[in-house]
């Protein structure tokens, strides 16, 4: 399994904006973007990313403000901005046909795109599938933490003054199902929040779940209206998008390919690669996509 160390001296740049952004790239096969989560970054994919090479041209980036990218306080950050950069990493990249697979803050990053997608037809890359996990995408199903709503609001700036490595640990203990996150994977977790200064936007990141709020009908179409294949891998027991996201997502798109993993909380990639492993290559061989 690729180390931490490995990951960081692996990443290549990319400009947008003038900003350096981050980038991984490898193996063959048809692409496939991975789009990571708040508050973390690409290496959230680790323990899934040897073995998806082994069947996919993988790529990721670090989107900005987030891991070993630039990390500007001078930044309007939004989705649909960030999803707008994952267009600009795919184009310098000459990509013309994407899967994606989604987790969290990616969720809206992939829903902007899907939207941007079918509002633009033949126009810019074409998606041809797309498999979300644990996120808001839905606002009405999303239960926020204490500690988002109040970065989000209008006195974030002092709130965010009091994240720290502790913190970061209470809070990922209570989103992750029966496997807590290893002491060593917080201190990886944080590293990657404090790299380029990046501690002091957290709150600015934050008002993404204001950017849902504002484009909750467009999004929602842009899933309810997909011509392509869609799924869903959940841990049912994230208290912010766990069983009730999966089930809600199940009446809704009930063509849609649905996983649900046991004892799994936010970050099922993370806790249960295997079981994730096998739950998106399900996926990917219904379309086949992988052999």
């Amino acid at each position: 399994m690729i180390t931490f160390e490995d990951w960081k001296n692996r990443a290549q740049y990319f400009k947008y904006k003038s900003h350096d952004i981050a980038c991984w790239e490898e193996g063959s096969g048809p692409d496939l973007l991975l789009i990571h989560g708040f508050p973390t970054a690409s290496w959230d994919w680790y323990k899934v990313w040897d073995k998806l090479v082994t069947k996919f041209r993988v790529l990721a980036i670090d989107m900005i403000g987030f891991g070993y990218s630039d990390k500007p306080h001078n930044y309007t950050y939004s989705i649909t901005d960030q999803a707008r950069l994952q267009e600009a990493f795919l184009a310098e990249k000459n990509i013309k046909d994407v899967h994606l697979f989604v987790h969290d803050y990616g969720n809206s990053v992939g829903q902007e795109m899907l939207a941007a997608f079918h509002e633009r037809e033949s126009e810019g890359v074409q998606i041809l599938s797309c498999a979300f996990m644990n996120g808001g995408l839905f606002p009405e199903l999303h239960h926020a933490r204490p500690i988002q709503t109040l970065l989000k609001g209008p006195l974030g700036f002092i709130f965010n003054k009091l994240l720290n490595k502790n913190s970061l640990k209470r809070n990922f203990d209570k989103i992750y199902g029966n496997k807590k996150p290893s002491d060593q994977e917080i201190d990886q977790f944080y590293e990657l929040m404090k790299y380029n200064d990046g501690l002091k936007n957290v709150y600015k990141l934050m008002r993404y779940i204001n950017d849902r709020k504002a484009n909750a009908e467009r999004w929602k179409k842009a899933l309810t209206n997909a011509s392509i294949p869609l799924a869903m891998i959940n841990g049912p027991l994230d208290p912010i998008s766990g069983i009730h996201l999966a089930e809600y997502f199940r009446e809704l798109l009930p063509h849609a390919q649905t996983t649900i993993l046991e004892g799994v909380g936010h970050y099922p990639h993370d806790e249960a690669p295997d079981e994730t492993l096998e739950a998106y290559l399900s996926f990917a061989e219904s379309l086949t996509l992988s052999s």
